[in-house]
């Protein structure tokens, strides 16, 4: 949403501040000032002099439509704003969080095979150029190899531009990603391959070759870089013709390579014997995480890290649980 855009309902002026204090905390904020622009728009068309609990619930059987998730989304994201504006008026109408549907069940992320990701090597090497993507079997490999062996994420690799590759290093820049955050991202010797095998077919003189000229390239009108939608709809295509399904029967998402990344890689450190937590930073760190809490977010999901951590755990403590005292017998 455009930082510019106006707020037309009676607590516009507001929602205008409290946008104005998120992004100035350093958040993005554009996914969230959308969706209070959509609560300001219904409070113009319902004539609502303020936001009140009348209004406030008839906004939320407006809502009916949308997914559990959809819905649970807007009216977080419209507590804490009303939780902002009590600061400076502390009669104004705040929703009670504990009426709120409950949050929907986290999908299980479907975690590849090295099989499925061969599958998907070839049904990329099988795609055609075409009108729109004259690079289309190039881009398709090069997100997929990027997303499973570095971990980055779909957003990551639209904005990724040719100057952001140091070949002598072997390291991507990733620039300004989540939380307005730029990191280094060493790559292993099969992604550097890959990397330099795109770049040999990319650096051509009919396509634009500055160092901020996008790495992934379509042409929509003019030769532009793709858009999360378009890459991800691409990588969708290609798990429908690899036959790829996740547990549900469905094409996996494109977050599930970034999944996969991660547990492949905390699962190794188990495997070995190494100290996870202490490792942990590291990992947060070139997943682009703000703290080792998000790294965690990755572990329940899969049976086979927490059988690792459980025979990790026993190998440190089984001695110290056989000398513990049984106290069933009570005192």
């Amino acid at each position: 949403m455009s930082a510019s855009r106006k707020f037309t309902s009676a607590i516009g002026p507001v929602i205008t501040r409290y946008v104005a204090f998120e992004r100035a905390l350093g958040h993005r904020y554009d996914t969230q000032a959308y969706l209070l622009s959509q609560l300001d728009r219904f409070l113009t068309a319902y004539s609502a002099a303020d936001l009140t609990a009348e209004s406030f619930s008839a906004w939320t059987a407006s809502l009916a439509h949308l997914t559990p998730s959809g819905r649970l989304l807007r009216l977080r994201v419209a507590f804490r704003f009303c939780s902002y504006r009590r600061r400076s008026e502390p009669n104004c109408f705040v929703p009670d969080p504990g009426q709120f549907p409950p949050s929907p069940p986290r999908p299980q992320p479907h975690i590849f095979s090295e099989d499925e990701i061969l599958r998907l090597l070839r049904a990329a090497d099988a795609l055609q150029a075409n009108a729109t993507s004259p690079l289309c079997r190039q881009v398709a490999r090069l997100a997929l190899v990027l997303a499973y062996t570095a971990g980055l994420r779909r957003g990551e690799l639209v904005r990724l531009a040719l100057g952001d590759y140091d070949a002598t290093a072997h390291v991507l820049l990733v620039r300004d990603s989540k939380f307005h955050k730029s990191r280094l991202v060493p790559l292993s010797s099969d992604a550097a391959r890959e990397i330099e095998a795109y770049l040999r077919e990319r650096l051509r003189p009919d396509l634009p070759q500055g160092a901020g000229a996008p790495l992934l390239l379509r042409r929509h009108g003019g030769l532009c870089g793709y858009t999360g939608t378009g890459l991800g709809q691409m990588l969708r295509r290609l798990f429908v013709a690899a036959c790829v399904c996740s547990a549900r029967g469905c094409p996996p998402r494109f977050h599930d390579l970034r999944f996969t990344f991660a547990v492949h890689a905390l699962s190794r450190l188990y495997h070995t014997g190494a100290d996870v937590q202490a490792r942990l930073p590291a990992l947060a760190t070139y997943l682009g995480h703000t703290s080792i809490a998000s790294t965690q977010y990755y572990l329940p999901f899969v049976a086979d890290l927490a059988q690792a951590a459980s025979r990790l755990f026993e190998r440190h403590c089984s001695a110290l649980l056989a000398k513990a005292p049984d106290r069933r017998g009570g005192r």
